[in-house]
């Protein structure tokens, strides 16, 4: 009887007109930062501060929400988690436990109608019609219950929303005040920073599904591409994370364009992170020769 709910659940999925309604506003307003850097005020204080937001929200998603929150990758101490879930808040993707739940659903039932984006319904719902759907029922925090005992995360949960306000507007509109120019800064730091990122976390749910290679396990979708992994910081080695979910590396080999990995590393030699977890490089190599003998 559960697992027949559940599964209609999914494959029957209502629209969110909430989150339609904030996408279609947010990007309307992405273009509208363009016109103005374009036609009306073009600083480059606001769009370098633009770009160090973007940065600190695809790391405070990568780093945080994803190595660290959903698959406890490492430990980070109170203020590095502060950091991740303020700006993970600036991202608009949802609170951390609301994400990871979704996050390792995902992993549990990857390419299966559980998957909550799953690449079998095609490109545009693994980037973002999934979005644009929710399900009859409220997120399933069973999946998270180790991060409901972190005051830090449930503050987050508690007040997302007027986090996720103070870091996306609020804040970029006093920081660009200081050169003049606030309403830039809330146009490009806040909205236009925003569709970037978004179109960048997207990639991996379906980009990451579709192109590159799988060079440690065949039997799901995943991929490793640098493609994604440039938009991403690091996110794009899809095939290794997915084999191994609980390294704090996705891009395991020494060329592999990771900044994510190396942040998470930097974190650990000033003591705000800490038990960084590696698969063994002869887990990895068997990995490897499995897939290469046809039987992975």
């Amino acid at each position: 009887m559960n697992q027949t709910a559940g599964l209609n659940r999914v494959t029957t999925p209502r629209r969110s007109w909430l989150n339609i309604s904030v996408l279609g506003a947010v990007h309307t307003m992405g273009a509208v930062a363009v016109l103005y850097l374009c036609f009306v005020h073009f600083s480059w204080w606001t769009m370098g501060f633009g770009v160090f937001w973007l940065l600190s929200g695809i790391l405070a998603i990568g780093a945080g929400y994803h190595r660290l929150f959903a698959h406890g990758a490492y430990r980070a101490r109170a203020p590095l988690r502060l950091l991740y879930l303020a700006f993970g808040a600036a991202a608009v993707q949802n609170s951390a436990l609301k994400w990871s739940s979704d996050h390792r659903l995902h992993h549990t039932a990857t390419d299966d109608e559980r998957d909550p984006y799953n690449i079998q319904k095609g490109f545009w719902w693994a980037h973002v019609g999934w979005v644009l759907h929710q399900d009859a029922e409220g997120p399933d925090t069973e999946r998270v219950k180790d991060l409901a005992t972190d005051p830090l995360v449930l503050w987050q949960e508690r007040h997302y929303v007027k986090i996720a306000l103070v870091m996306a507007l609020l804040v970029p509109a006093a920081i660009g005040s200081i050169w003049g120019d606030a309403l830039g800064a809330v146009l490009v730091a806040g909205f236009l920073r925003l569709v970037v990122q978004w179109h960048c976390t997207f990639s991996i749910n379906s980009i990451a599904h579709m192109i590159g290679t799988r060079p440690y396990c065949t039997k799901t979708s995943a991929r490793d591409s640098i493609v994604t992994a440039l938009v991403s910081l690091g996110e794009g080695y899809h095939n290794f994370h997915h084999r191994f979910q609980t390294d704090y590396r996705n891009g395991v080999r020494w060329f592999h364009f990771d900044p994510t990995k190396w942040f998470v590393w930097t974190m650990s030699k000033v003591r705000l992170a800490s038990d960084l977890r590696r698969v063994p490089r002869k887990v990895i190599e068997q990995a490897r020769r499995s897939v290469e003998m046809g039987q992975a």
